[in-house]
């Protein structure tokens, strides 16, 4: 089950982008725009169409949150003339938005990711003793399904580029995950990242989206993706 709240875009524009809002756990769908990351966006006067998804833990659980997504809010959102798809995660979310992206159910023309789970503190350990993303291996890892699932196709995006997505982080540098963020952060391009003082919390995640919204990211990606 998904639970999902549309909000449209303050001007019209022939070029329909929508950008699908994934909550983590304890969060519920109107929280993005209770907490003003619905009006940051819309602030700017940009042509974005927000649709703020809560899956429910359990599709996480059984692995079956990209096919849900795509099935309750992406084929849809297709069907209705979006030509252009992107993700925002929080936490849980973040890991939702990269197993989407892996599926290639869809082309996702960029992710952006606040504070995102990347795994147990055991897989990031993992991960870190490995040296990093591109030296992790799959093999006799004790990762979850989800998380090797994730983690491979972070490992071949990081070594090996596609055009998209394009993957943006924010997190908070005393953050609990921010272990795991730092392993993702060391190989993206800096200018896909920004980190604040603070925690896993909305007031550092609203500050972080303000800040990767100044980056401009939908006009800097808007011919990457058919």
């Amino acid at each position: 089950m998904i639970t999902c709240l549309h909000y449209r875009a303050p001007i019209e524009s022939r070029e329909r982008v929508l950008l699908v809002m994934l909550p983590g756990v304890g969060i519920a769908a109107d929280d993005f725009a209770e907490h003003g990351l619905v009006a940051s966006l819309h602030g700017r006067e940009l042509a974005v169409d927000v649709a703020a998804a809560r899956p429910a833990l359990d599709l996480y659980l059984d692995g079956t949150v990209a096919a849900e997504l795509h099935r309750a809010v992406v084929a849809p959102a297709q069907a209705a003339g979006y030509a252009r798809i992107w993700f925002l995660g929080i936490s849980l979310g973040g890991m939702g938005a990269l197993l989407y992206a892996s599926a290639n159910a869809a082309p996702v023309e960029g992710v952006m990711l606040l504070a995102p789970f990347l795994g147990t503190q055991g897989t990031v350990a993992e991960v870190a003793a490995a040296g990093g993303l591109a030296a992790w291996s799959p093999e006799g890892s004790a990762a979850t399904d989800a998380e090797q699932r994730m983690l491979r196709w972070l490992k071949n995006f990081v070594t090996t580029p596609p055009m998209a997505p394009a993957i943006y982080l924010g997190y908070g540098r005393d953050d609990r995950f921010a272990r795991g963020h730092t392993l993702l952060a060391d190989r993206l391009p800096r200018d896909r990242i920004v980190t604040v003082a603070g925690g896993h919390d909305w007031e550092t995640w609203a500050t972080l989206w303000r800040a990767l919204l100044d980056v401009e990211p939908f006009a800097k990606h808007s011919h990457t993706c058919a």
